[in-house]
C-alpha cells in the first residue's frame, strides 16, 4: 500500500491505475478506523479495482463548541489496518492541502441538509460537500462508499454529486453493529462502561412501531436531538453524557 499525503504523488497513482484501465474506488473517513469502516473497503473493492482511503479530520464539520482536538486520531494503528484490508493508496492530507485559501465551507448543501442533523449542527453538512467536493477534485474516482449509519450525509453527497454534475457513483453501505446491535462509531470509545449498556439499547428502542424521545429518555439518555421518519428510515440522534450517538432503522 502506497501512502501519500500529498495530492501530486496521488494524482500520478491514480492516473496510472487510469491508463491500466482499472476503475477507482474511494472511501473518505476522518480515521479512528473500525469495522464500520473496513465494511466500506470491503464494498469498495468489490466495486472497484484500486481503492483510495482517505483520513482527514475535517475542520469546517465542526463548531466551536465541538470536538474537532479531541476527535480520536492514531494515524499509526488506522494505517496498518488498511495495509491488512489491502487498500491501494491512503491519503493523509493536510488542512492546507484541503483548504488552500482558508479553512472555510464553500459550496452550501442542498434540500437533503434541510432539518434533522442541520437542526442542531448548521455548519456541519456545508462542511461535508466542501471537503468531499475538493477530495473528489482530487482523487477522481468512479465510485465512491460511505455508510448508511449518517443517512442523511449520504442523501447530502448523492444531491450534491447531481447538483454538481459529476460522474461519481456513490453507494451506501449497510450499518456494522456490534453484537447487541450498537452502530459501530468512532465516538463509542468515548463511552464508559455504563454508557456503552445504554446505547445499545437505542436500536431496539428504534425498531418499536411508535418509538417516542420518552422512550430513548427512560432507557438512560440524556437528551433526544431528533427521531423522524425520511427517506424510508427512521432517524434519531440522542445523547449520552458527552457522547452524541447517531443511528437509523428502517421505517415500519
Amino acid at each position: 500500500m502506497d501512502v501519500f499525503d500529498n495530492q501530486n504523488d496521488l494524482i500520478a497513482a491514480v492516473a496510472a491505475a487510469k491508463k491500466a484501465d482499472k476503475r477507482i474506488g474511494f472511501v473518505p473517513t476522518m480515521g479512528a478506523l473500525h469495522d464500520g469502516h473496513l465494511s466500506l473497503v470491503n464494498m469498495g473493492r468489490r466495486e472497484a479495482d484500486f481503492v483510495v482511503v482517505s483520513i482527514f479530520v475535517n475542520p469546517t464539520q465542526f463548531a466551536p463548541d465541538e470536538d474537532f482536538e479531541a476527535y480520536p486520531r492514531d494515524t499509526e494503528r488506522d494505517i496498518s489496518i488498511l495495509e491488512g484490508a489491502k487498500v491501494d493508496c491512503a491519503y493523509l492530507p493536510s488542512v492546507d492541502e484541503i483548504y488552500p485559501n482558508g479553512v472555510a465551507s464553500n459550496l452550501q448543501a442542498g434540500e437533503a441538509a434541510k432539518g434533522l442533523e442541520s437542526e442542531f449542527r448548521p455548519h456541519f453538512f456545508d462542511g461535508v460537500c466542501s471537503v468531499v467536493h475538493r477530495l473528489f477534485e482530487i482523487v477522481q474516482p468512479d465510485v465512491a462508499i460511505f455508510g448508511k449509519k449518517d443517512y442523511q450525509q449520504l442523501m447530502v453527497v448523492r444531491e450534491m454529486v447531481k447538483a454538481q454534475r459529476l460522474d461519481i457513483e456513490i453507494l451506501g453501505a449497510p450499518i456494522v453493529r456490534d453484537v447487541h446491535g450498537l452502530a459501530l462509531s468512532s465516538r463509542n470509545a468515548y463511552l464508559s462502561d455504563a454508557e456503552l449498556k445504554v446505547a445499545r439499547r437505542l436500536n431496539l428502542i428504534l425498531k418499536h412501531d411508535r418509538p417516542t424521545p420518552n422512550a430513548i429518555l427512560k432507557a438512560g439518555f440524556d437528551k433526544v436531538d431528533y427521531i423522524e421518519e425520511r427517506w424510508g428510515r427512521r432517524l434519531c440522534a440522542a445523547w449520552i453524557g458527552k457522547t452524541r450517538l447517531i443511528d437509523n432503522v428502517p421505517a415500519s
